[in-house]
């Protein structure tokens, strides 16, 4: 099994594709390539970071137009450099 590994303070992300088709009111379809993209994801993978202050599986927010996509044994991920990862998406309780 192949895996990716990211090198100089990089952390992989893997993003997950939106496979429903949006309409507006008039009904005209959206396509992908003018939908907003998500700033949303997965940390796959973290490179040698000292102090990380996020962990594998976690929910984070990057920087929009950050890092680079990349196609691996099928699946989309985002290569991004750790400063660009905004904050971390943890589920809280109501008051």
């Amino acid at each position: 099994m192949k895996e990716l590994q990211p090198v100089n303070q990089n952390v992989l992300i893997e993003l997950t594709e939106d496979s429903h088709e949006e309409k507006t009111a008039g009904g005209i379809i959206i396509p992908d390539s003018a939908k907003a993209k998500k700033n949303i994801g997965k940390v796959a993978a973290i490179s040698n970071v000292e102090n990380p202050e996020i962990a594998v599986g976690d929910m984070v927010l990057y920087k929009e137009f950050s890092g680079n996509e990349v196609e691996f044994e099928g699946k989309k991920y985002l290569l991004l450099p750790y400063a660009d990862i905004l904050s971390k998406v943890v589920e809280t309780d109501e008051i």
